[in-house]
């Protein structure tokens, strides 16, 4: 069993933003393999399902993002997930628009929902998919620019981030990480 986690905020307000694209790319997935996304249970919102013959959970945690781990781990724990099994997903000012970047293990840059994470599971060695969202244009403004609005001539770059990420966690589940990092670390 896979768990794959979206890393976003629940609010509504921050429904179109940079820092939601990890609700965004499980929020794809749900489409594609018809999940629902309903359930609630551990601070979050899931529900199981068949990608690639694998069973997986989808999981948009509702905390707010800098305690995101909280809620992985308790799914972690209660279905008995091991570290290489789940797949988190999230934004990444470090990487351009409409980019992705897969990694097995690693630190959380300046990601808080990541630092959260990494906290809550006492290690960093578990894979995930980080989306670029690019940089602002203001170097001092990082918060304002991943929890504002998306603008609408923006919205179709990282909507191919979001399809990246996507066909990625499918690619992860069907041949493996390493092909996928070979295929989408370019």
């Amino acid at each position: 069993m896979y768990l794959i986690v979206g890393l976003g905020n629940p609010e509504e307000e921050y429904k179109n933003t940079r820092h939601n694209m990890g609700f965004d790319v499980v929020n794809e997935i749900a489409k594609i393999y018809n999940i629902n996304v309903d359930k609630q249970k551990f601070q979050g919102l899931y529900n199981t399902g068949i990608i690639e013959s694998q069973k997986v959970i989808l999981l948009k945690p509702q905390t707010y993002m800098n305690l995101s781990g909280e809620a992985v781990k308790r799914y972690m724990d209660f279905y008995n997930i091991s570290n290489e099994n789940i797949l988190i997903i999230y934004d990444d000012m470090d990487i351009e628009k409409g980019q992705i970047k897969i990694r097995k293990m690693g630190g959380p840059g300046s990601h808080n929902g990541m630092k959260s994470v990494i906290e809550n599971l006492k290690t960093e060695k578990f894979p995930r998919i980080r989306v670029g969202i690019g940089k602002p244009e203001y170097k001092f403004d990082k918060i304002g620019y991943v929890i504002g609005q998306i603008p609408a001539e923006e919205r179709e770059i990282l909507n191919n981030g979001i399809k990246k990420a996507t066909k990625a966690v499918t690619e992860i589940l069907k041949e493996g990480i390493e092909k996928a990092m070979n295929e989408y670390n370019k």
